[in-house]
């Protein structure tokens, strides 16, 4: 009995320590966060003189002021980005799960030199100049909002994580649907994709998250305004902010209330403020989803 209470109050200590780390560790990862919240409410002159601080002494709306003055412009790069993020994730995952229900099956004969092919692109790539003259010369998309689109349309990471995670689906289920005249487009969509779901989640919120962050590719190709993507709009907002080039465009305004500083926090909240709200409803498949898949040859 005394062995059994002294390990009983040892798995409690253990417990409370890893429970103390654990809450120290999350409140180290929360706490940038919430910087950059307050921060983003607090007036210019006050982060000169003080930095940046968790309770500002004052609360000033001057930076969210200065991004909403073109608030159609701003709601149109919102729109912009959900397009692509949407349109792309939809289509990437189609693409991406047909790919690996065919690579995962052994009766296809060409599996190994496909997937040595797809691995390939991991190790070399075209390089920018050639991927540029492909997509405007080749494709003609210069300009084109399917420019943000397509570059991320598949990952070979994604394509073997897909692969390996339907592996690990019984091959009785197939035989069983095969037997009773199923085609494999059909298999594929009504047995593979429901048991999916872990891995699509996973997959799915790697691919929203790259176009939400989209602005590379729009600045290489688009030219058009109103196609900017949010990340590139407030990224050309927050270059907009700087004195001399205001200045150059003959605008007067007073330096000290210009929100050079906390509008870079602004930004990063409007840019960062929905896609935090995604994570949630994705979370209890992505854990399940990325262990599958990683375990499996």
């Amino acid at each position: 009995m005394e062995k059994k209470k002294i390990a009983g109050r040892s798995e409690k200590m253990m417990q409370i320590c890893f429970y103390t780390i654990i809450t120290i560790f999350a409140l180290s990862c929360l706490f940038p966060f919430l910087l950059m919240v307050t921060s983003s409410f607090m007036g210019e002159k006050e982060i000169v003189s003080e930095g940046y601080k968790l309770i500002p002494d004052t609360v000033s709306l001057s930076a969210y002021k200065f991004l909403f003055r073109n608030f159609t412009n701003l709601f149109n790069a919102y729109r912009v980005t959900i397009f692509i993020a949407v349109t792309g994730t939809v289509f990437g995952l189609f693409f991406m799960s047909m790919a690996g229900y065919v690579l995962c099956r052994k009766d296809f004969r060409y599996r190994n030199q496909i997937s040595f092919f797809i691995y390939f692109t991991t190790l070399f790539s075209g390089g920018l100049i050639p991927t540029y003259m492909l997509y405007v010369n080749g494709l003609g998309l210069k300009d084109s909002i399917w420019s943000m689109v397509l570059p991320g349309l598949m990952s070979p990471w994604s394509i073997f994580l897909m692969k390996n995670f339907m592996k690990s689906i019984p091959d009785s289920l197939y035989e069983s649907a095969n037997i009773d005249g199923a085609n494999d487009f059909r298999i594929y969509w009504q047995i593979y994709m429901p048991l999916a779901k872990a891995s699509l989640a996973t997959i799915g919120l790697f691919q929203v998250l790259g176009y939400w962050n989209e602005w590379y590719n729009a600045m290489l190709y688009i030219q058009t305004p109103a196609k900017f993507p949010l990340q590139y709009f407030l990224q050309r907002i927050v270059s907009q902010a700087n004195i001399q080039l205001l200045i150059q465009q003959g605008l007067t305004i007073n330096t000290g209330d210009l929100p050079s500083e906390s509008i870079k926090m602004a930004t990063a909240v409007i840019a960062t403020g929905p896609i935090v709200l995604l994570y949630p409803f994705v979370q209890k498949y992505f854990v399940s989803g990325l262990t599958i898949g990683a375990v499996k040859g």
